[in-house]
């Protein structure tokens, strides 16, 4: 089994495309799903050193219009959050394209060509181009990310396993855009940023838990399970702008095991823990979108199972499909001779 790269080197640039898709365009977009790593793996050939990755997730409602099987266990449509002072939205999403490298430009051609596959049967709901901001800083002058898992403790956190073993080796991944008001952010003292975060600005160090505020982001993203463990989930955040419009913040891209897990981190900050004790944070960034996707394996993608209806869903175990019909006749091997 071949995971899509979720846990991935650090990249200095990204574009994350979230697509719905049009009724009965189903089967363009297999094939575009089948020939996804053939076209990264060519567009990657021409700046090898670039790291280019891209992952792929695919949504609640379109999953039951792709696919014969049942959903992944954690896949569900985003649950919005009505909280006592902020809101957590629940936006369209049928498709997610996280695309990561060294530079734009190779992000943006691998993007470019899986959306000329796509036009006139997709719709692009949100694009975001982020970029590493210094010393991996957000812009409201924080590191984002300090505790990601690392070595063996990240897959473990993000790869689903026997819970769910028809889907081993997946993930599930929650997307929300932020936008920062950066005016009131900058008319804080850095002593009182530092108590909306949790962290030291500077170095970066976290709170002691005896004078980290309880309202403070950090505190109320740290999930304990019953058993006394931090449950962790792997974030690839990264900063966006515009100049023109003053559309500053942070794209959130956070890979789990099981999305109960950032699930509950979003109701912590939205609702509060205790009801009414929300996040500072949001008193200055505001969600703008919220989608949760289900990131299938490369063999999956690989080798796209049958939709709802067709033939191969509803022929008996062991019953020769048209693939291996046209295969026995040395027909459809042109997908395979290019992707080598």
């Amino acid at each position: 089994m071949v995971t899509q790269q979720f846990v991935a080197p650090p990249a200095r640039a990204a574009l994350f495309l979230v697509l719905t898709v049009n009724e009965g365009s189903e089967e363009v977009v297999r094939d575009v799903l089948a020939d996804l790593s053939s076209i990264t793996r060519s567009v990657s050939f021409r700046i090898p050193d670039d790291q280019l990755n891209c992952v792929l997730g695919i949504g609640a409602e379109f999953w039951d219009r792709m696919f014969a099987l049942p959903r992944p266990r954690g896949l569900h449509p985003f649950v919005p959050l009505d909280g006592p002072r902020h809101r957590a939205p629940a936006t369209p999403g049928d498709l997610l394209l996280h695309v990561r490298a060294h530079h734009m430009d190779i992000c943006f051609e691998l993007s470019r060509q899986v959306m000329d596959r796509l036009r006139g049967h997709a719709v692009v709901i949100d694009e975001t181009h982020g970029f590493k901001y210094f010393d991996e800083r957000d812009l409201l002058g924080f590191v984002d990310g300090t505790e990601n898992p690392e070595g063996a403790a990240a897959p473990a956190a993000v790869l689903v396993a026997d819970e769910d073993p028809e889907y081993a080796g997946g993930s599930y991944v929650i997307v929300q855009k932020y936008t920062h008001d950066l005016e009131a952010w900058g008319e804080l003292s850095v002593e009182q940023q530092e108590r909306v975060i949790g962290r030291s600005k500077l170095e970066d160090v976290e709170m002691p838990d005896a004078i980290k505020p309880v309202n403070s982001h950090v505190h109320l993203n740290t999930v304990i399970d019953a058993d006394g463990v931090q449950r962790q989930i792997l974030r690839d955040n990264m900063p966006f702008g515009r100049l023109g419009t003053e559309e500053f913040g942070t794209y959130f891209i956070g890979y789990a095991a099981d999305p109960g897990v950032i699930e509950q981190m979003l109701r912590n900050m939205f609702l509060g823990s205790p009801p009414g004790n929300t996040d500072r944070i949001l008193d200055f960034s505001t969600a703008r979108t919220g989608t949760l996707f289900f990131t299938p394996t490369l063999d999956f993608l690989d080798d796209v199972p049958p939709g709802p209806g067709s033939a191969s869903a509803t022929a008996p175990v062991g019953a020769p499909s048209d693939a291996d019909a046209k295969a026995d006749l040395g027909i459809g091997g042109l997908r395979s001779a290019a992707a080598h």
